[in-house]
């Protein structure tokens, strides 16, 4: 496998105009310990990135609409190459953001919606009329022909909406679709008695089997279930049938579960250069390093590459190739990001036999 990054994401500022609780960041509306990065500091992330490789780079926070150098950081990074998309909350798109989106060439805009319905979506975003907002947001988009894909976090207390949300996404005319299986970091710490059972994760990740071998009209995955790579090995093996999977031009392909420090990344606002959104260990800092430097030198990038270090089940697991288990959930969960994925309930067949040799 190449280490190549072809996805980054990139915080651009920890300000926000929402309280969700399961906000990896933790955004506030103002955030005086975490400043954006000025305007010529993020013209030089961009440079540096660029000189080095050409990722699909979405801009990120908190809100990144918030931001009145937006439109200048994104033309910047369309034209030195990146394929810049957004990460919105959809509360600030109108017809204007829609235009200027369109000018500056967007790829793609991310929205989320954690609910079929105001009072599930406004929950977990802890304002009201969110859900609006983010209807409203789909319908501008799609007037202004602006691709669009839907991300939906879970937990126990919306778990049982996930296939009115998978519907609701593609009423709403979403390229795609990504089920997020919530990791434990920022603000979702306090989410650690809400986290869907692990009986009930494998339920959800059959359900989406299902659903995705018929689905033709939305691009489909989970996100954080890196489980659901050995269940399409597993079930279409059983069920003799071939699983094709359609993929997204702007994503990473979708070949392998856990992808954090090999294939993708995330750069803070303070620079910190982490293995994926929920991993919060930082690689390394591109203030004081070249990203490639700490691409291609980190210890923690290269511990993540090296699949034998692995631990636990997940060391033995003939799947681990295809599946690699959640690092960040390891790391959240077992205090260890090399340890074994603490959600998956699959037993490795080399894990039954050392046991009983």
């Amino acid at each position: 496998m190449q280490f190549e990054p072809k996805w980054i994401a990139w915080e651009i500022t920890r300000r926000c105009n929402l309280h969700c609780i399961h906000c990896r960041s933790s955004s506030e509306e103002v955030v005086n310990d975490h400043p954006d990065p000025k305007t010529e500091e993020c013209l030089r992330i961009i440079d540096d990135i660029t000189s080095f490789a050409k990722p699909v780079t979405v801009l990120t926070g908190g809100e990144p609409l918030l931001r009145k150098d937006f439109f200048e950081i994104a033309k910047y990074g369309t034209q030195k190459g990146l394929r810049v998309c957004l990460a919105t909350n959809g509360t600030l798109v109108n017809d204007e953001i829609c235009q200027k989106l369109k000018e500056v060439d967007i790829k793609m805009v991310s929205l989320s919606l954690d609910g079929p319905n105001e009072d599930i979506h406004d929950d977990f975003r802890k304002q009201k009329g969110a859900f609006k907002a983010t209807v409203n947001a789909a319908k501008l988009f799609k007037k202004y022909d602006i691709p669009f894909l839907i991300n939906s976090s879970f937990t126990k207390r919306n778990q049982n909406t996930i296939p009115e949300v998978y519907k609701l996404a593609k009423e709403l005319g979403a390229t795609a679709w990504y089920m997020f299986m919530i990791v434990p970091t920022g603000r979702a710490e306090e989410l650690i008695n809400e986290l869907i059972n692990r009986e009930d994760y494998e339920k959800i990740l059959n359900w989406h089997y299902d659903m995705e071998k018929n689905e033709k009209d939305i691009l489909v995955r989970p996100t954080c279930a890196p489980q659901y790579y050995r269940i399409i090995l597993e079930r279409s093996k059983k069920e003799g049938e071939k699983f094709e999977r359609r993929t997204l031009k702007f994503s990473t392909g979708g070949s392998k579960g856990c992808i954090a420090g090999q294939l993708i990344c995330l750069i803070n606002v303070d620079g910190d250069v982490m293995p994926c959104s929920y991993f919060p260990i930082p690689a390394g800092n591109i203030k004081k390093q070249s990203f490639k430097d700490i691409w291609e030198n980190s210890e923690l990038l290269k511990n993540l590459r090296n699949f034998s270090s692995y631990k636990g089940r997940c060391g033995v697991c003939e799947y681990l190739n295809v599946c690699g288990g959640c690092r960040a959930r390891a790391y959240c969960l077992k205090d260890d990001y090399m340890e074994e994925d603490p959600y998956c309930k699959y037993i490795p067949r080399r894990h039954i036999e050392g046991h009983f040799s």
